[in-house]
Protein backbone atom coordinates (compact mmCIF):
# COMPACT_ATOMS: atom_id res chain seq x y z
CA UNK A 1 0.00 0.00 0.00
CA UNK A 2 1.40 3.64 -0.72
CA UNK A 3 1.16 6.24 1.96
CA UNK A 4 0.13 9.91 1.31
CA UNK A 5 3.13 11.31 3.15
CA UNK A 6 4.24 13.19 5.55
CA UNK A 7 3.06 10.51 9.10
CA UNK A 8 0.48 12.54 10.69
CA UNK A 9 2.82 15.40 12.30
CA UNK A 10 1.48 13.93 15.67
CA UNK A 11 3.48 10.93 15.00
CA UNK A 12 7.32 12.51 13.60
CA UNK A 13 9.91 10.45 13.59
CA UNK A 14 12.06 12.70 15.90
CA UNK A 15 12.82 11.63 19.29
CA UNK A 16 11.96 13.21 23.00
CA UNK A 17 14.49 13.84 24.99
CA UNK A 18 14.46 11.17 27.81
CA UNK A 19 13.43 12.93 31.01
CA UNK A 20 10.88 14.17 28.62
CA UNK A 21 8.82 11.61 27.02
CA UNK A 22 4.95 11.45 27.23
CA UNK A 23 2.89 8.75 28.88
CA UNK A 24 1.77 8.14 25.07
CA UNK A 25 5.06 7.27 24.20
CA UNK A 26 5.35 5.16 27.55
CA UNK A 27 2.27 3.48 26.64
CA UNK A 28 3.25 2.07 22.90
CA UNK A 29 4.24 -1.24 22.04
CA UNK A 30 6.97 -2.32 23.61
CA UNK A 31 8.07 -4.64 20.97
CA UNK A 32 7.40 -5.48 17.08
CA UNK A 33 7.96 -9.02 15.52
CA UNK A 34 8.41 -8.02 12.24
CA UNK A 35 8.29 -11.71 10.63
CA UNK A 36 8.95 -13.61 8.84
CA UNK A 37 5.49 -15.62 7.47
CA UNK A 38 5.51 -19.42 8.00
CA UNK A 39 8.40 -19.14 10.61
CA UNK A 40 6.34 -19.21 13.92
CA UNK A 41 4.54 -16.04 14.97
CA UNK A 42 0.69 -17.68 14.89
CA UNK A 43 3.29 -19.97 17.65
CA UNK A 44 4.61 -16.36 19.35
CA UNK A 45 0.99 -15.10 19.73
CA UNK A 46 -0.49 -18.17 21.11
CA UNK A 47 2.52 -18.12 23.42
CA UNK A 48 2.64 -14.57 24.73
CA UNK A 49 -1.40 -14.51 24.77
CA UNK A 50 -1.25 -16.94 27.56
CA UNK A 51 1.85 -15.29 29.65
CA UNK A 52 0.45 -14.14 32.51
CA UNK A 53 2.92 -10.80 31.93
CA UNK A 54 1.95 -10.41 28.78
CA UNK A 55 -1.80 -8.54 27.38
CA UNK A 56 -1.52 -9.24 23.74
CA UNK A 57 -4.16 -7.56 21.01
CA UNK A 58 -7.20 -9.24 20.75
CA UNK A 59 -6.07 -9.57 17.14
CA UNK A 60 -2.44 -11.69 16.42
CA UNK A 61 -1.54 -9.38 13.16
CA UNK A 62 -2.36 -5.40 13.32
CA UNK A 63 -1.31 -4.52 9.83
CA UNK A 64 -1.62 -1.10 10.42
CA UNK A 65 2.05 0.36 9.97
CA UNK A 66 2.03 -1.69 6.43
CA UNK A 67 -2.06 -1.69 5.55
CA UNK A 68 -2.97 1.37 8.20
CA UNK A 69 -5.27 -2.32 9.44
CA UNK A 70 -7.64 -1.85 6.24
CA UNK A 71 -7.46 -5.98 5.49
CA UNK A 72 -9.98 -8.72 5.77
CA UNK A 73 -9.76 -11.07 8.25
CA UNK A 74 -10.10 -14.93 8.14
CA UNK A 75 -11.98 -14.44 11.51
CA UNK A 76 -13.44 -12.64 14.25
CA UNK A 77 -10.91 -10.60 16.44
CA UNK A 78 -11.29 -11.94 20.05
CA UNK A 79 -13.73 -9.66 22.37
CA UNK A 80 -13.65 -11.41 25.91
CA UNK A 81 -13.69 -7.99 27.98
CA UNK A 82 -14.22 -4.04 27.92
CA UNK A 83 -10.45 -4.11 26.95
CA UNK A 84 -10.59 -6.13 24.11
CA UNK A 85 -13.69 -4.05 23.02
CA UNK A 86 -11.52 -0.32 23.75
CA UNK A 87 -8.73 -1.38 21.63
CA UNK A 88 -10.92 -2.74 18.64
CA UNK A 89 -12.34 0.52 18.53
CA UNK A 90 -9.74 2.65 18.78
CA UNK A 91 -7.73 0.33 15.89
CA UNK A 92 -11.03 0.98 13.55
CA UNK A 93 -11.35 4.59 14.59
CA UNK A 94 -7.31 4.77 13.60
CA UNK A 95 -7.53 2.64 10.62
CA UNK A 96 -9.91 5.41 9.16
CA UNK A 97 -7.39 8.14 8.92
CA UNK A 98 -5.48 7.73 5.65
CA UNK A 99 -1.95 8.38 7.30
CA UNK A 100 0.23 6.59 9.77
CA UNK A 101 -0.39 8.46 13.33
CA UNK A 102 2.04 7.11 15.50
CA UNK A 103 0.75 8.88 18.48
CA UNK A 104 -2.89 7.08 18.35
CA UNK A 105 -1.30 3.59 17.65
CA UNK A 106 0.74 4.21 20.41
CA UNK A 107 -1.83 5.01 22.35
CA UNK A 108 -3.45 1.30 21.48
CA UNK A 109 -1.27 -0.07 23.93
CA UNK A 110 -2.62 1.75 26.47
CA UNK A 111 -4.74 -0.67 27.75
CA UNK A 112 -1.96 -3.13 28.91
CA UNK A 113 -1.40 -1.32 31.46
CA UNK A 114 1.62 -2.31 33.67
CA UNK A 115 1.91 -5.19 31.30
CA UNK A 116 3.98 -6.04 28.28
CA UNK A 117 2.60 -5.78 24.57
CA UNK A 118 3.24 -5.69 21.38
CA UNK A 119 2.47 -6.05 17.32
CA UNK A 120 2.88 -9.83 15.50
CA UNK A 121 2.73 -8.54 11.78
CA UNK A 122 5.04 -10.50 9.60
CA UNK A 123 4.04 -8.01 6.64
CA UNK A 124 6.77 -5.93 8.73
CA UNK A 125 9.17 -8.01 7.54
CA UNK A 126 8.30 -5.59 4.10
CA UNK A 127 8.11 -1.84 5.72
CA UNK A 128 10.50 0.09 3.67
CA UNK A 129 13.87 2.27 5.52
CA UNK A 130 11.65 4.99 5.88
CA UNK A 131 8.60 3.75 7.48
CA UNK A 132 10.89 1.79 10.03
CA UNK A 133 13.07 5.04 10.39
CA UNK A 134 9.66 7.15 11.49
CA UNK A 135 8.44 4.03 13.83
CA UNK A 136 12.05 2.95 15.64
CA UNK A 137 12.55 6.94 16.32
CA UNK A 138 8.81 7.80 17.53
CA UNK A 139 9.65 4.40 19.84
CA UNK A 140 13.19 4.10 20.67
CA UNK A 141 12.72 1.90 23.29
CA UNK A 142 11.07 -0.93 20.81
CA UNK A 143 12.53 -3.93 20.67
CA UNK A 144 12.49 -5.79 17.50
CA UNK A 145 12.21 -9.42 16.98
CA UNK A 146 12.57 -11.51 13.51
CA UNK A 147 11.87 -15.09 13.31
CA UNK A 148 13.98 -16.51 10.41
CA UNK A 149 13.27 -19.51 8.18
CA UNK A 150 14.84 -21.38 5.82
CA UNK A 151 13.90 -19.54 2.29
CA UNK A 152 13.42 -22.47 0.18
CA UNK A 153 10.95 -24.48 3.01
CA UNK A 154 9.39 -20.72 3.97
CA UNK A 155 8.34 -19.96 0.27
CA UNK A 156 7.10 -23.41 -0.67
CA UNK A 157 5.13 -23.81 3.00
CA UNK A 158 3.97 -20.03 2.10
CA UNK A 159 2.91 -21.45 -1.38
CA UNK A 160 1.23 -24.28 0.36
CA UNK A 161 -1.29 -21.88 2.64
CA UNK A 162 -1.84 -19.85 -0.33
CA UNK A 163 -2.87 -22.72 -1.96
CA UNK A 164 -5.21 -23.85 1.56
CA UNK A 165 -7.26 -20.85 1.48
CA UNK A 166 -7.82 -20.41 -2.13
CA UNK A 167 -5.65 -17.17 -2.75
CA UNK A 168 -4.15 -19.41 -5.59
CA UNK A 169 -7.00 -21.14 -7.34
CA UNK A 170 -4.48 -23.97 -8.97
CA UNK A 171 -1.21 -24.88 -8.74
CA UNK A 172 0.72 -28.03 -10.45
CA UNK A 173 3.56 -28.38 -7.79
CA UNK A 174 5.46 -30.03 -10.49
CA UNK A 175 5.41 -27.44 -13.38
CA UNK A 176 8.62 -25.08 -12.77
CA UNK A 177 6.87 -22.29 -14.69
CA UNK A 178 4.06 -21.95 -12.42
CA UNK A 179 6.29 -21.92 -9.39
CA UNK A 180 8.31 -19.57 -10.50
CA UNK A 181 5.45 -17.37 -11.65
CA UNK A 182 4.14 -17.40 -7.90
CA UNK A 183 7.83 -17.44 -6.92
CA UNK A 184 8.23 -14.33 -8.87
CA UNK A 185 5.65 -11.82 -7.25
CA UNK A 186 6.89 -8.88 -5.95
CA UNK A 187 5.08 -10.04 -2.75
CA UNK A 188 6.34 -12.94 -2.55
CA UNK A 189 10.36 -11.70 -3.05
CA UNK A 190 9.84 -9.21 -0.24
CA UNK A 191 9.14 -11.45 2.16
CA UNK A 192 11.79 -14.06 0.94
CA UNK A 193 15.19 -12.70 1.43
CA UNK A 194 15.77 -12.88 5.41
CA UNK A 195 19.18 -11.20 5.10
CA UNK A 196 17.73 -8.40 3.39
CA UNK A 197 14.81 -8.02 6.19
CA UNK A 198 17.09 -8.74 8.96
CA UNK A 199 19.50 -5.80 7.28
CA UNK A 200 16.77 -2.99 7.24
CA UNK A 201 15.66 -3.03 10.75
CA UNK A 202 19.63 -3.28 12.20
CA UNK A 203 20.38 0.13 10.36
CA UNK A 204 17.53 1.85 12.57
CA UNK A 205 17.31 -0.60 16.02
CA UNK A 206 20.11 -0.87 18.33
CA UNK A 207 21.87 -4.04 18.36
CA UNK A 208 20.78 -4.48 22.31
CA UNK A 209 17.01 -4.01 21.16
CA UNK A 210 17.09 -5.95 18.08
CA UNK A 211 17.04 -10.12 18.13
CA UNK A 212 17.01 -12.77 15.47
CA UNK A 213 15.21 -16.72 16.21
CA UNK A 214 14.90 -19.18 14.12
CA UNK A 215 12.11 -21.47 13.12
CA UNK A 216 15.26 -24.11 13.30
CA UNK A 217 14.95 -23.89 16.92
CA UNK A 218 11.01 -24.06 17.31
CA UNK A 219 11.22 -27.15 15.76
CA UNK A 220 14.04 -29.03 17.32
CA UNK A 221 13.47 -27.18 21.20
CA UNK A 222 10.27 -24.98 21.38
CA UNK A 223 10.78 -25.00 25.28
CA UNK A 224 13.83 -23.18 25.24
CA UNK A 225 13.12 -21.21 22.32
CA UNK A 226 10.30 -19.66 24.34
CA UNK A 227 12.32 -18.95 27.25
CA UNK A 228 14.73 -16.96 25.43
CA UNK A 229 12.25 -14.89 23.86
CA UNK A 230 10.22 -14.34 27.19
CA UNK A 231 13.86 -13.05 28.54
CA UNK A 232 14.81 -10.89 25.56
CA UNK A 233 10.99 -9.46 26.04
CA UNK A 234 11.42 -8.60 29.72
CA UNK A 235 8.86 -11.85 31.18
CA UNK A 236 9.56 -14.45 33.27
CA UNK A 237 10.23 -17.57 31.55
CA UNK A 238 9.21 -19.70 35.18
CA UNK A 239 5.82 -18.37 35.24
CA UNK A 240 3.43 -21.24 33.71
CA UNK A 241 1.12 -19.98 30.80
CA UNK A 242 -2.19 -22.43 32.14
CA UNK A 243 -2.16 -25.60 29.80
CA UNK A 244 -0.70 -24.02 26.70
CA UNK A 245 2.63 -26.14 26.10
CA UNK A 246 5.65 -24.34 24.61
CA UNK A 247 5.34 -27.11 21.35
CA UNK A 248 1.29 -25.98 20.82
CA UNK A 249 0.48 -24.54 17.69
CA UNK A 250 -2.75 -23.97 16.09
CA UNK A 251 -1.87 -23.91 12.63
CA UNK A 252 0.26 -26.83 12.48
CA UNK A 253 -2.77 -28.29 10.60
CA UNK A 254 -1.96 -26.70 6.73
CA UNK A 255 -1.50 -29.14 5.22
CA UNK A 256 1.96 -28.79 2.81
CA UNK A 257 1.84 -29.38 -0.74
CA UNK A 258 4.00 -32.33 -2.31
CA UNK A 259 7.30 -30.43 -2.68
CA UNK A 260 9.27 -32.65 -5.87
CA UNK A 261 13.08 -33.31 -5.69
CA UNK A 262 13.05 -31.48 -9.03
CA UNK A 263 11.40 -28.40 -7.56
CA UNK A 264 13.29 -28.25 -4.27
CA UNK A 265 16.69 -28.14 -6.44
CA UNK A 266 14.99 -25.82 -8.79
CA UNK A 267 14.29 -23.56 -5.08
CA UNK A 268 17.57 -24.13 -3.54
CA UNK A 269 19.37 -22.52 -6.91
CA UNK A 270 17.37 -19.78 -6.82
CA UNK A 271 18.01 -18.98 -3.37
CA UNK A 272 21.41 -20.26 -3.53
CA UNK A 273 22.92 -16.87 -2.50
CA UNK A 274 20.57 -15.95 -0.20
CA UNK A 275 21.13 -19.04 1.64
CA UNK A 276 24.79 -18.37 1.75
CA UNK A 277 24.59 -14.98 2.67
CA UNK A 278 21.95 -16.13 5.87
CA UNK A 279 25.05 -18.25 6.56
CA UNK A 280 27.34 -15.77 7.10
CA UNK A 281 25.27 -12.86 8.40
CA UNK A 282 22.80 -14.50 10.60
CA UNK A 283 24.72 -17.62 12.15
CA UNK A 284 23.24 -20.37 14.24
CA UNK A 285 20.89 -22.51 12.63
CA UNK A 286 21.20 -20.31 9.19
CA UNK A 287 24.86 -21.52 8.87
CA UNK A 288 23.77 -25.22 8.40
CA UNK A 289 21.00 -24.01 5.67
CA UNK A 290 23.22 -24.60 2.71
CA UNK A 291 24.53 -27.84 3.15
CA UNK A 292 20.76 -28.68 2.81
CA UNK A 293 21.19 -28.49 -0.64
CA UNK A 294 24.46 -29.41 -1.36
CA UNK A 295 26.10 -25.82 -1.26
Amino acid sequence: MRWAWPFNSRGSGDRHKEGNRSPTRAAGPDFLCVGAHKAGTTWLYQQLDSHPDFWMPPVKELHYLDQLSKVQRAAQPRCRDERDLRFLNRLKSLSAEPTIDLENYGRLFETKASLLSGDISPNYSTLSNEVIRQVVGYFPNLKVIFLARDPVERVWSHLSMEVHYGQIKSFDVTNIDEVNRNLLRRGMLLRSYPSAVVARWKRRVHPDQFHVYFFDDLQSNPTELRRSILRFLGADPDKPSGRLTSDYNSWTRTEKLQLTNEVRSHLAQFFKKELKTCAARLGGPARDWPARYGF
